[in-house]
């Protein structure tokens, strides 16, 4: 068989049953190369500086031990110093959005999914409407999942992931996740969920389909570099398959 005509048969066969398709947001809707979550890394870097009186360097060492023994900044900042995490959360996402730009190939890609699409992002609703809006792409998601709403409870723990199925009265065994960060897909890999890793194309170039021996294959399948395009993909897939 052709490597093209393979590559749609494994789509079609991995995504004709799904109906539910849930989106991580940054990184994944837009490219990483925009740098948003910079953005983002240096308001949480200035956060602890003004909180514990420190320079960015050690709020950089204090940030990468928060994400290593609390999973992330705002648990670590939570736990060892009582902070107020909506305060946290609004000035962390408190950046410039201005080089998002409409994705029209994105929309009309997700606007061709089948069934239930949703955001399940660790950032707020807020933030995640701020995204939507300048990629024109808001009333295409039945859905934001953020981490207010899980309690503040992050991915990749198991608990938020369980509770969003049960929210949605959904079969994990018929969804598809899309993220940037591998070790977010664990879970809804061991769940039954089909995984799509979304990296940056500057990386190093991902191919589409299945995942190359670099990238963690026991709970990924399929990599991406553009969202756009596979999505593209999987609904050409669907079509050829009728």
């Amino acid at each position: 068989m052709h490597p093209l005509l393979a590559e749609t048969a494994d789509l079609a066969a991995d995504f004709e049953h799904v109906d539910v398709w849930i989106f991580d947001l940054d990184n994944t809707l837009y490219p990483q190369e925009l740098n948003l979550m910079i953005q983002m890394r240096h308001r949480t870097y200035d956060y602890i500086c003004d909180l514990l009186d420190t320079d960015h360097t050690g709020a950089a060492v204090l940030y990468e031990r928060f994400e290593a023994v609390h999973g992330t900044a705002l648990n670590g900042l939570m736990i060892e110093h009582g902070i107020d995490p909506n305060h946290f959360l609004t000035y962390v996402h408190d950046i410039d959005h201005a080089m998002l730009v409409p994705d029209i190939q994105l929309a009309e890609a997700i606007r061709s999914l089948p069934g239930k699409r949703v955001i399940y992002t660790n950032g707020t609703v807020s933030h995640a409407e701020n995204v939507l809006a300048r990629l024109g792409i808001t009333d295409l998601f039945h859905n934001i999942f953020d981490i207010v709403w899980a309690d503040l409870d992050p991915k990749p723990h198991r608990a938020p992931y369980e509770r969003l199925f049960a929210h949605m009265g959904a079969d994990p065994k018929k969804a598809a996740m899309f993220e940037d960060v591998p070790r977010n897909l664990e879970i809804p890999f061991t769940l039954g969920a089909k995984t799509v890793l979304v990296k940056s194309a500057t990386v190093g170039e991902a191919k589409r389909g299945r995942p190359s021996s670099d990238v963690n294959p026991g709970y990924i399948n399929h990599v991406t570099h553009d969202l756009a395009r596979f999505l593209s993909d999987v609904v050409r897939a669907h079509r050829n398959k009728r």
